[in-house]
């Protein structure tokens, strides 16, 4: 797992220091889930997950403000004696005094959100579950083909930084060339990137490196994408059965994840961007219901029936 610094936080949820002597580039995050500490604060920390982050809500507040403040005192520096990675209030409420002294002793940045409590953890929980995710990087292209992620996969030198190009004149956004950061967010969806240091750029051999979002325009580029379908490219191979029918999927994994994936063999004169342009919108057409195997298929056995009888 990659940490996430308590700065990157406060950034991304537009969060209120009130311990800015702490310093929050230090203080990391493993763990993509939150916690909202009732139970803690009625004195029961068995089975505590002190690895999240703490959210302080109306009902938490609420049960606080009816404590003595010896009480108070008592549930606070328990709490915060746990190392816990911050505390965070929501509604814009703000701790008393004892509570800022008490984070400031024991190093737990003490932050505040505007948004509501559900709002927050929801985003919150989204946020860190793509940060924090399992992931990998490969070799490979990433393009959004009318909404559906297709990864471009092949030996080097086959083609795949050109087929992008030409996907790209034709419209569609590149998310990254050669290096693809795979992320594995749920066990269902998997989510590609571009490293920092390449992003928006595509090597084309005899031409050297280009600028796709100089080039192209924003309207050319895309962040991050859903892997949906991958694209292998290879040589072709005369020997070799090629799929012609597609009634059966074939898939490949990442993360544990299934992929479908589609062996394209390559041979001269083969307009790879209109391949995977259809390839893309046979996935999609596939997922609303409709696969023109299968028709093809059906037509076939209803004709084989009529001449039977």
């Amino acid at each position: 797992m990659y940490g996430v610094t308590i700065a990157e936080v406060i950034e991304k949820m537009k969060l209120k220091n009130l311990t800015p002597e702490i310093d929050v580039e230090k203080a990391v995050l493993s763990h993509p889930d939150v916690n909202r500490p009732a139970l803690q604060l009625a004195g029961f920390f068995d089975h505590f997950d002190r690895d999240r982050v703490q959210i302080i809500g109306f009902v938490e507040q609420e049960y606080i403000r009816q404590m003595e403040m010896d009480q108070k005192k008592q549930v606070f520096d328990r709490l915060l004696a746990e190392k816990i990675p911050c505390l965070i209030y929501s509604r814009g409420f703000v701790p008393d005094e004892y509570v800022l002294e008490l984070c400031n002793h024991y190093d737990v940045p003490c932050l505040v959100s505007e948004q509501s409590t559900s709002d927050m953890m929801a985003e919150i929980i989204r946020w860190l579950k793509v940060k924090l995710a399992p992931s990998i990087s490969i070799h490979g292209v990433l393009v959004d083909v009318f909404g559906e992620g297709v990864l471009i996969m092949g030996e080097s030198g086959i083609g795949k930084s050109e087929a992008a190009l030409e996907l790209i004149k034709r419209g569609h956004r590149l998310v990254t060339d050669d290096v693809v950061q795979i992320r594995k967010v749920s066990d269902e969806t998997l989510i590609g990137s571009a490293p920092d240091i390449t992003k928006h750029f595509i090597e084309l051999r005899g031409i050297g490196i280009i600028d796709v979002k100089s080039l192209y325009g924003v309207e050319s580029i895309k962040d991050t994408q859903s892997i949906d379908i991958v694209i292998k490219l290879e040589e072709w191979d005369r020997d070799k059965e090629y799929d012609r029918l597609g009634l059966e999927d074939q898939y490949t994994e990442f993360l544990g994840n299934q992929v479908v994936c589609h062996a394209i063999p390559i041979r001269p004169g083969r307009n790879l961007a209109i391949i995977v342009e259809t390839a893309a919108i046979n996935y999609r057409q596939k997922k609303m219901g409709y696969n023109a195997a299968k028709e093809l298929y059906n037509r076939v056995q209803a004709n084989l029936t009529r001449v039977r009888q």
